[in-house]
């Protein structure tokens, strides 16, 4: 396949960031790749081989990049978002991986008029874990990737950047803004929030004997994975998405409350069902 961009800047070398760096290398060896974060962070980005090049300075980061890839946290994208418009090359494609949104191409939409051209994108990819050591190349391999319009626009830069993500293992999805804020409040957000609440309920249920902990097995861990995320990284992803993450706690509230009133009528096997139909599409979509 033909390299679709020779030079790429990765702004944030955590996870995300790092995963990306690592898998276009991966699938395009000879692209130089460009890192911009602490200098602590992009030593170690560079000794996984995940840049060649670290910058902490954002215009010499910027200066001759084909390709943008902002993997910073949503407030600070938002934040930076004129400086790297007006920094980036006029022919480069900027694109973000933040998880939510409208805010964040409300301010593209505002910087990027002309020269570079700006595309929202979401990587549906992750771990718990966070940081440029937790960075792997096959992240993104079959996860789906959300961007943001309702079809491909008329722009190589584009086409070729999906020609990356196909290099990458990824799966495009496009749509609006707003249907993704909504739709990721429900299969991204709310879980991470219910998995919280759940640990936080068992560690005020835990004595100091250990138990009920100390009885847990594998259900209860893989129900609390993402207990184990850190709130640096979720801060502005609640901020920038809490109406329509306050509408799916409504819902499930609602939902947890008619189980509970039916605990003791024998009456939850549609309830089941309906859990069980989920998961089996969920499975079959993987």
């Amino acid at each position: 396949m033909p390299v679709p961009f020779n030079r790429v800047t990765v702004l944030g070398a955590g996870l995300i960031g790092g995963s990306f760096a690592l898998a276009v290398r991966t699938a395009f060896p000879g692209v130089v790749i460009t890192g911009w974060d602490h200098a602590g962070v992009l030593k170690r980005a560079r000794g996984m081989g995940a840049i060649n090049d670290a910058q902490p300075d954002l215009g010499a980061a910027l200066a001759h990049a084909d390709l943008v890839f902002i993997a910073l946290p949503v407030g600070l994208t938002i934040e930076r978002l004129p400086e790297i418009a007006r920094l980036s090359p006029p022919s480069a494609l900027v694109t973000d991986a933040a998880s939510t949104k409208r805010q964040v191409c409300e301010a593209a939409g505002k910087c990027f008029s002309s020269g570079a051209f700006f595309l929202g994108g979401h990587p549906m990819a992750g771990q718990e874990r966070s940081g440029i050591e937790a960075a792997d190349a096959a992240l993104f391999r079959g996860a789906k990737y959300a961007l943001i319009g309702k079809a491909p626009p008329p722009e190589a830069r584009v086409e070729k950047f999906l020609a990356l993500l196909g290099a990458i293992g990824a799966r495009p999805l496009w749509m609006d803004a707003a249907t993704h804020d909504r739709a990721a409040a429900v299969v991204s957000h709310l879980p991470q929030l219910l998995s919280v609440a759940l640990a936080g309920v068992v560690h005020q249920q835990t004595d100091e004997t250990g138990l009920p902990l100390l009885l847990a097995g594998r259900g209860l861990r893989d129900a609390l994975r993402l207990a184990g995320s850190p709130y640096a990284v979720w801060r502005d992803i609640v901020l920038t998405n809490s109406e329509n993450i306050e509408a799916g706690l409504d819902r499930l509230i609602q939902q947890l409350e008619h189980l509970r009133s039916h605990l003791r009528r024998r009456e939850l096997e549609d309830e089941f069902a309906a859990a069980n139909e989920v998961y089996k599409r969920l499975r079959d979509l993987q």
